[in-house]
């Protein structure tokens, strides 16, 4: 239909980057194949539903995953007024509530009426002015048409999902709340204390589980920032007690005494009915994910409603394919979002996502098109997925190393660098909407001074 801008897959990029076009007077049509055609990790035909964990990561403002929310903030994103509407409580982190999330930005969207939500399966590329955010789960048929586009195949990796439970089968006996070092309200996190003998029994457990494996028997290649617990035990029996099992800042109250590992579970949902395992992503085969789990004190009863599962991610060869405005090179009416577009992580995901509306909407207006500063956390990513000189493209979640600055070498002490950083970003990204012409929302941090303890 002309007049329309066609945004390809309901998930957080497709989301926001329709939000962002109608916000700017443009008609949508948004178009996801769930529930007509689901896939391996779906449960639901919501739009962005959460198929991971439930936790957009910190929320700290000096952190990059912090700054990065703000920043989006800035540019009033539906997705983190989403987040920040249904939040749990998680300590130091922005954890949601699954159905709420999904049901405020179905709502807000319907609100706009110039987005159509189309529940069907785009098997080509679009003609016309189109976002494909058909994220990291692109249906077959869509792949191919865009691989015969691009002239090459995506490249991949594997990831997986932390079982989640039900709260009435923990034995709240054994189970202690507790966030690390009192953050949240001090009770945010459920802990399971595991003493040596158990803990490394746990990871002989995990190590001769039985696996998931793909059927292509195509190498297994994982994101590092999310990998499967049964990696992690292969990498030293030490391994997961200085990751996702740390016991630092935790003290458990019938001994007085930090554990020496301990699996903590968050809060994933409002009823506080279902719990997920924090940092328990596996492709162990289900029975033996029962099994071990059942073997560990506090979970000897546990029921799990949603096992840990793996799957394939795709995505491009980014740096080849795409400019800094996430626009496919070749065709500047087509432009890619969310994780197929090179870059990880939910809040990455959504951000990509942003950017790709905000560039669409001025194009469309024939106003220049350029780059979020690489200064900035969201400018960041665009530069890291355009840039030329990757010897080996992998994706990446937002990070200070990929942040351009010209501060931080100035500081000697590290949280000095960090609050020069992120005082630089909030400057770049103010200069950068002026020059558009845009006028940024308030946010609560960046005016008060990032009042930081």
């Amino acid at each position: 239909m002309a007049g329309f801008v066609t945004v390809i897959g309901g998930g957080l990029a497709g989301c926001e980057a329709a939000y962002q076009l109608a916000k700017r007077g443009n008609h949508v049509r948004l178009f996801e194949m769930r529930p007509v055609k689901s896939t391996a990790v779906h449960k639901t035909g919501n739009l962005a539903e959460l198929v991971c964990s439930n936790s957009l990561r910190s929320d700290d403002p000096f952190h990059p995953v912090g700054l990065l929310k703000r920043e989006m903030e800035s540019w009033d994103s539906l997705i983190i007024k989403a987040a920040r509407a249904n939040a749990l409580p998680a300590g130091g982190a922005l954890a949601v509530d699954r159905d709420g999330f999904s049901s405020f930005i179905k709502e807000n969207l319907d609100q706009l009426n110039t987005v159509e939500v189309i529940h069907e399966e785009i098997t080509c590329l679009p003609e016309g002015p189109a976002i494909l955010a058909a994220g990291p789960l692109c249906s077959e048929a869509l792949s191919d048409s865009l691989y015969k586009f691009l002239g090459s195949k995506a490249l991949y990796f594997y990831d997986a999902i932390a079982p989640v439970v039900e709260y009435e089968s923990i034995n709240l006996d054994i189970a202690f709340p507790q966030s690390r070092y009192g953050k949240g309200d001090g009770e945010d996190y459920l802990n399971i204390p595991l003493d040596e003998q158990t803990y490394r029994r746990f990871v002989s457990d995990v190590l001769e589980a039985d696996r998931v494996v793909d059927k292509a028997q195509e190498k297994m290649i994982y994101f590092e920032g999310c990998l499967p617990i049964e990696v992690m035990a292969s990498r030293g029996e030490d391994t997961l007690r200085f990751g996702p099992m740390k016991p630092v800042g935790l003290t458990d109250p019938r001994t007085g005494k930090q554990p020496y590992a301990v699996i903590q579970l968050r809060q994933d949902n409002f009823a506080k009915s279902l719990w997920n395992l924090v940092g328990f992503q596996t492709q162990m085969k289900w029975p033996d994910q029962k099994r071990i789990l059942r073997s560990l004190p506090g979970l000897e009863s546990v029921k799990i409603v949603r096992h840990g599962m793996i799957h394939r991610n795709t995505y491009v060869n980014s740096p080849k394919y795409l400019d800094a405005m996430f626009r496919c090179k070749g065709r500047e009416s087509l432009f890619l979002a969310g994780q197929i577009s090179g870059v990880e992580g939910y809040v990455e995901s959504a951000a990509s996502g942003l950017m790709a509306g905000v560039h669409m909407a001025r194009l469309l207006k024939s106003l220049p098109v350029n780059p979020f500063p690489p200064e900035t956390a969201m400018g960041s990513l665009a530069h890291y997925v355009s840039f030329p000189g990757h010897q080996k493209f992998q994706p990446t979640n937002v990070n200070f190393g990929i942040i351009a600055s010209k501060q931080v070498r100035k500081k000697s002490r590290k949280s000095d660098r960090r609050k020069a950083q992120v005082l630089e970003a909030i400057s770049s990204m103010q200069v950068f909407a002026e020059r558009l012409g845009e006028e940024l929302c308030p946010v609560l941090d960046w005016n008060v001074g990032f009042s930081h303890s």
